[in-house]
């Protein structure tokens, strides 16, 4: 198959809201050479990260706007407009190589327009944008209501947080501190040929100038290093973590944070990783497998106590809340297509009921910390305001660190431009015995989010 018929079937499914890129895409790959698999790659993202602009641009250049059963068209035409536009691609071999892949969609008259409509965009893009641009939406390349909503949040900040959403994000790793020291690794990558350089606020990550392909790092697998954003790595510190505790990592795929944790503390007494999809613990267990750690795995909703939790209290839980994902956008564009601004509400509900269930298994004296990779405080801070007025036995404890924004409840990382992602942190004592909270019901299952 084409690569660029291949990237716009994935988007166009996308589009149509049946999926993500996570798994509409590998289902197009493969059909795909795999020389041509980069490609791919690049073009479904490429499409998805300048999305608002290339629609726009579409919707100008063309006399009437394409019906819905036209979907697979429109997502070819904006693949080619990114070529055009973002790439280094010929504009002649990006024209020819999209409206022959046309020829799969058994719509005859799809290859003239086509042709047409990329040729009228290599002419007359600069100047249609010039007008465009205006909008801050095509501007900034992000849907209406979070571009609004970024603005409304973060008004000294929200056109950085949308340029670096914009940006292909680095390649960061965790030195795993069982096998050695940052400064040996670092000059490991250096013999090996690898620009990098350590990260700024994990005093085990490191920056890659390029990416790669992972297991061309040197001991990649034997567990030396693991790929992990550099604001991720900086959940499971706060832990505290000490020999002999009972430790909860709650929505812990794909294992990154689990990894870290028994890195930080091999002595535990358990680390109990919980998730909701077994398939997503899958990838849980291949990475504990090639680092050479264990864990208890379970597969469960967080909220249906009675479904995995044997009584036994933990000392620390970290839960890795679901979210908007709204601080990884650039490395998960098609955020931008498939997240609506009424799914924030019902997260920040999930997020809550979470933190209340998980919090009765929490002993007293312990510390729950709560994360996300969402940079909305209707998610963050205002979920573990409401927490703490319903619960009087929690404390917040304050993170004393020089990354991120202090809020009225824990610390915003925005993403940065060649640095970290956007994420949250807040860290919780459980000083006295908690309310019950209400208990699970059926009806809750229709509301988890994986």
């Amino acid at each position: 198959m084409s690569p660029r018929l291949a990237a716009a079937n994935a988007l166009a499914t996308v589009m149509a809201g049946k999926a993500s890129l996570g798994t509409s895409l590998p289902a197009q790959m493969q059909h795909v050479a795999e020389r041509d698999q980069a490609l791919t790659q690049e073009l479904a993202f490429g499409t998805a990260r300048w999305f608002q602009r290339l629609d726009g641009l579409a919707n100008a250049l063309l006399e009437k706007p394409l019906k819905a059963a036209d979907r697979d068209l429109q997502a070819l035409l904006l693949v080619g407009l990114y070529q055009l536009l973002f790439t280094r691609i010929p504009a002649h071999a990006a024209i020819d190589e999209t409206v022959n892949a046309a020829k799969a969609l058994k719509k005859p008259w799809a290859k003239g327009l086509l042709n047409a409509v990329l040729r009228r965009a290599q002419r007359e893009s600069e100047a249609l944008l010039e007008g465009l641009e205006r909008d801050p939406t095509i501007r900034l390349a992000h849907p209406r209501w979070l571009q609004k909503q970024l603005k409304a949040d973060w008004p000294q900040h929200w056109e950085a947080i949308c340029a670096a959403n914009n940006q292909h994000p680095p390649m960061t790793l965790r030195v795993n501190a069982l096998q050695g020291t940052r400064e040996d690794y670092l000059t490991s990558l250096l013999e090996a040929g690898f620009a990098a350089s350590a990260s700024e606020f994990s005093p085990v990550g490191i920056s890659l100038e390029q990416s790669c392909d992972v297991y061309r790092l040197p001991a990649f697998d034997k567990g030396r290093v693991s790929v992990q954003d550099e604001a991720a790595q900086l959940a499971a510190p706060l832990l505290e973590l000490q020999p002999g505790q009972r430790v909860l990592d709650a929505c812990c795929a794909p294992g990154g944070k689990t990894c870290h944790i028994l890195e930080l503390q091999p002595a535990l007494q358990e680390l109990v990783a919980l998730d909701l999809e077994p398939r997503r613990l899958q990838r849980v267990r291949d990475n504990l497998q090639r680092l050479r750690l264990s864990a208890t795995l379970k597969a469960a909703d967080g909220r249906d106590l009675d479904a995995w939790w044997d009584g036994q209290p933990f000392q620390r839980i970290l839960l890795d809340a679901p979210c908007s994902a709204t601080g990884v956008i650039r490395r998960h564009p098609d955020i931008k297509l498939t997240r609506q601004a009424e799914d924030i509400a019902a997260l920040a509900t999930l997020q809550g009921e979470l933190l209340d269930r998980l919090w009765q298994t929490l002993e007293v004296g312990g510390i729950l910390v709560y994360a996300t990779c969402s940079v909305l405080p209707e998610e963050n801070t205002e979920v573990i305001d409401d927490f703490l007025q319903r619960q009087p036995g929690a404390r917040e404890l304050s993170i004393v660190a020089d990354y991120g924004l202090p809020q009225p409840h824990g610390r915003q990382l925005l993403p940065q431009e060649n640095g970290h992602d956007g994420f949250y942190l807040a860290k919780l004592m459980k000083v006295s015995a908690s309310h019950t909270a209400r208990s699970y019901t059926p009806e809750d299952k229709g509301t988890a989010v994986t």
